[in-house]
């Protein structure tokens, strides 16, 4: 699942006129629980990968040394996260979430790569998106620096299976309902003591091919149980700069074909929404999917 180069040729850069990043009415803590959410997802599928296989699987599995010991460091950097952030929230005098139980569909070292290497992607832009919605500068800058290392993993394990380490020169803002839905999957339960996070999932999106793909190619999706296909719908790519627009057919079965536009590469996302002007929490009927287009 991979996207193409970003065209932005002739176009000025303004933030404040695209606003994608919408600021939302979430407090620092909850915002701080939901990155430790998320950092104990990373966190516990490093340890659990890492256990399951060895420096000589990585190895054999064509990953020469010092690869292996460069991803018992990223699974360190993940741990730490997690305890700088737990930290944070007690100091603060919030209770922060313990880990949950996880599923993750590694089979293999290359199934573990790939996973890690959308795991680490979806965590930038899962500080990026939160980033405007954090009152707190000294929150702020915290999560910042725990963006830009997670942004040296993903770039570490792009180039180390042969993608583009910096594919394009913007990485893609996502909300917190649009992340949470990315991540949900690989949770099966959590402790009764978690505090309820103001989030929620929307239906799944997934591809059903793992062709490769480029701007133009058309592909197919598929939307997850709870999926309403009342009203007219579009397929929207996330970018910083503001959703493009698509064209979308729906096939029937919770099946869609989507075109990839220009202007969008390396890991992104789509969703289908009832909207196409807007890319709301109100109007985002499934998704995101994630895709990459080489």
């Amino acid at each position: 699942m991979k996207l193409t180069n970003i065209a932005l040729a002739g176009a000025t850069l303004s933030l404040s006129t695209a606003n994608p990043i919408a600021r939302r009415a979430i407090s620092d803590a909850d915002i701080l629980n939901y990155a430790l959410t998320l950092e104990h997802l990373e966190a516990t599928f490093y340890a659990q990968g890492l256990t399951n296989y060895t420096q000589a699987d990585f190895v054999n599995a064509g990953f020469a040394d010092p690869f292996y010991a460069n991803l018992m460091e990223v699974a360190s950097d993940e741990k730490t996260h997690v305890s700088f952030l737990t930290s944070a929230l007690s100091a603060a005098g919030a209770s922060p979430v313990a880990a949950c139980n996880y599923t993750f569909p590694s089979t293999d070292v290359k199934s573990f790569l790939a996973l890690a290497s959308v795991l680490e992607g979806v965590g930038v832009s899962a500080y990026l998106g939160a980033a405007a919605s954090i009152m707190d500068k000294t929150y702020l800058t915290a999560a910042g620096s725990i963006l830009t290392v997670e942004a040296r993993h993903s770039a570490y394990l792009r180039a180390a299976q042969g993608e583009s380490p910096f594919p394009q020169p913007f990485d893609a803002p996502l909300d917190f309902d649009e992340v949470y839905t990315l991540a949900a999957p690989f949770i099966t339960s959590c402790p009764s003591s978690n505090g309820q996070l103001p989030v929620k999932a929307f239906p799944t999106l997934t591809m059903t091919s793992t062709a490769s793909l480029m701007s133009g190619s058309i592909v197919s999706l598929m939307a997850g149980t709870g999926f309403n296909t009342t009203g007219t719908l579009y397929a929207a790519f996330v970018t910083v700069t503001g959703p493009l627009f698509t064209k979308v057919t729906y096939t029937g079965n919770s099946m869609f074909n989507v075109t990839i536009p220009t202007g969008v590469a390396g890991q992104s996302y789509v969703v289908i929404t009832q909207s196409n002007s807007t890319v709301t929490d109100d109007n985002i009927v499934a998704g995101p999917a994630i895709v990459e287009v080489i």
